[in-house]
């Protein structure tokens, strides 16, 4: 027999966490290691741990769900995130699976779509319900694709004048992911030298650390 899937929940809503945990630890194949209540408390804890799937809801307080599951998969592209949300709007799924999310579940769905959810993306695939499918109009691909909320931090380190691995000190990651968030940055903006990026950043207030809204 086969070893349980190790799934990790993080929802701050306890009612929320605890009725999940029950419905999925109805499963012979389902193991639930720990209900956290945000996203940093998974960033914290997610080494120890070690979840094959996260459930990961999106508005937490402390550090929310998209931008826990962009920092997770700085760290280990491989991590599997399942969003699980209430909202239904084309562009909380769009964003979370630009995010890296390998699945987008409502709330609302029947106890047995967010196991074949994880049975999915245990086998490599993507899963959206269909309340998220029918959400997502292919108009909106003709906008342009905006900026992460980790791109928007390493956007405001770059206009500085840091360099690479000036910054991948001061956010703790490596250079090579660095030079990664850097191309993204540059083929999203469609803005191609490091003076480019300086002026994009003056002109939106980036560099008044007033933050940009793409």
């Amino acid at each position: 027999m086969s070893a349980a899937i190790k799934v990790l929940i993080a929802d701050d809503h306890p009612m929320v966490a605890d009725g999940i945990c029950a419905i999925l630890e109805s499963y012979d194949d389902i193991e639930v290691i720990a209900t956290l209540s945000n996203g940093q408390e998974v960033l914290d804890q997610v080494d120890d741990l070690d979840p094959d799937v996260i459930l990961m809801d999106l508005n937490m307080p402390q550090m929310g769900g998209l931008t826990a599951t962009e920092i997770l998969l700085e760290k280990n592209p491989e991590t599997r995130i399942l969003i699980l949300s209430m909202h239904d709007a084309p562009e909380y799924v769009s964003t979370a699976m630009s995010h890296g999310a390998r699945g987008y579940l409502l709330k609302d769905i029947p106890t047995e779509e967010i196991h074949t959810a994880i049975q999915a993306v245990m086998r490599g695939e993507t899963y959206l319900c269909g309340g998220a499918t029918a959400s997502i109009s292919p108009s909106s691909n003709d906008t342009r694709e905006a900026l992460t909320a980790r791109e928007q931090t390493i956007l405001l380190q770059l206009a500085q004048g840091k360099s690479n691995k000036e910054v991948a000190v001061e956010l703790d990651i490596s250079v090579h992911t660095v030079e990664t968030h850097r191309k993204n940055i540059k083929r999203k903006l469609g803005i191609n030298s490091t003076a480019g990026l300086t002026r994009y950043a003056m002109e939106h207030g980036v560099l008044q650390g007033t933050g940009v809204e793409f």
